[in-house]
């Protein structure tokens, strides 16, 4: 009898348990059809959440390039000795700040001193071309009068007619070959004809600009045509940037252009695109792109590195979020909207377009409702584990 219900009081507790065991997964599933997730406040304080509403913005796109800061070609002299002669003094260095007319360097010149001596023998032959001249003026004269008396032939008259006009001819020449070598001295700076006094040249710099290169010392002999000084007037510079191939249907001429540097990386820096070039690089497969930029502060520096952004057509009003607010769970891309201080829900949306750090939504969202925008990923990391734990 004892052992009856023994049994009777086993199968009892079995049943009980059957009953206990279906209730619970019930319970399970409703939590995870929440999706909600709990975070006291001082644990997002603790991981830096941060939560901003999700709203319409204007997505204006821009394609990023990065380049060069570059002199335009034609705000670039070469400073070249205008003779053969010796360097005395060099006045500039490279990176001096100079003007228009502004001595770089004082050049003892030979040719304009063998000049001087050419331009006083050729005055000393012209004045004896005048004396000549004056001579057979007077026979011309006595062979006339002779000729017209009958004491002398004709043809005398005539052939001293003759000389004398030669005589003219070479004396029109000889101030030809002065005139030439007054107007080579001037180039020079020479305006007088004293053999003793000493020939200097000055060479000056072209333009208003700083001198990029020097290549010339006191003492050294240069040649007519010697490169001195290179000067580049950077109020205006070139921003040399490369383009892909792929990128080239969005970049037209004339488009405006936003310039930053790592120098200044609050500011914004307006340009210009002026040029697309024709021809692709083989290797790269891109296209250089130059972007025209005022510069009168001078505060672009030669071949500091730049980020160009280029304005592409697309531009339109969208409910976006912050990229950091997006995140990647079980092949599905997510944001938390907070529901309540210590609790967020994981909603599923439809991306689009990203741009300038903004990520257009498609579906999944409505305007206004609170997303997390920083720390997103530790919410993920608790579901990631609750999911882990459940399998």
């Amino acid at each position: 009898m004892k052992r009856t219900w023994m049994v009777v009081a086993g199968c009892l507790w079995l049943a009980a348990c059957s009953k206990t065991r279906p209730d619970a997964a019930p319970e399970k599933a409703s939590r995870q059809e929440s999706g909600l997730i709990s975070m006291e406040l001082a644990a997002q304080k603790r991981v830096g959440l941060e939560i901003a509403p999700a709203m319409r913005v204007l997505l204006d796109e821009y394609l990023q390039v990065t380049g060069t800061v570059q002199p335009v070609n034609s705000r670039v002299g070469q400073v070249r000795s205008m003779a053969r002669g010796r360097v005395l003094d060099v006045l500039a260095k490279v990176g001096d700040r100079v003007r228009a007319g502004q001595e770089l360097a004082r050049i003892d010149n030979l040719d304009a001193g063998e000049l001087t001596a050419q331009m006083f023998s050729a005055r000393a032959e012209l004045q004896r071309l005048k004396v000549l001249q004056a001579g057979q003026a007077r026979q011309v004269e006595r062979n006339r009068k002779l000729a017209e008396i009958g004491a002398a032939p004709k043809k005398d008259y005539e052939q001293s007619r003759a000389e004398q006009q030669a005589m003219e001819e070479s004396a029109r020449s000889q101030e030809g070959v002065i005139s030439g070598i007054g107007a080579r001295l001037r180039r020079f700076g020479r305006t007088d004809a004293d053999p003793n006094a000493p020939v200097v040249t000055a060479a000056t710099a072209p333009f208003d600009g700083i001198v990029t290169k020097a290549v010339v010392a006191p003492g050294e002999v240069v040649d007519a045509g010697t490169e001195l000084f290179t000067v580049a007037d950077l109020s205006r510079v070139w921003v040399q940037a490369e383009a892909y191939e792929k990128d080239l249907g969005r970049i037209r001429l004339g488009q405006p252009a936003i310039i930053r540097v790592d120098t200044y990386p609050d500011q914004t820096i307006s340009g210009q695109v002026t040029y697309i070039s024709d021809a692709l690089d083989p290797q790269t497969r891109t296209a250089k792109v130059r972007c025209e930029v005022a510069n009168a502060n001078l505060r672009l520096k030669l071949d500091m590195f730049a980020t160009v952004q280029l304005p592409t057509t697309f531009s339109r009003r969208a409910l976006a979020v912050p990229v950091g607010a997006i995140q990647q769970l079980d092949g599905k891309t997510v944001v938390f909207v907070r529901r309540a201080e210590t609790q967020f829900e994981t909603r599923e949306i439809r991306p689009g377009k990203t741009v300038n750090g903004q990520v257009e939504v498609l579906t999944g969202l409505r305007d206004g409702e609170n997303v997390v925008i920083a720390g997103s990923f530790h919410l993920k990391s608790i579901v990631a584990g609750k999911n882990l734990g459940e399998e």
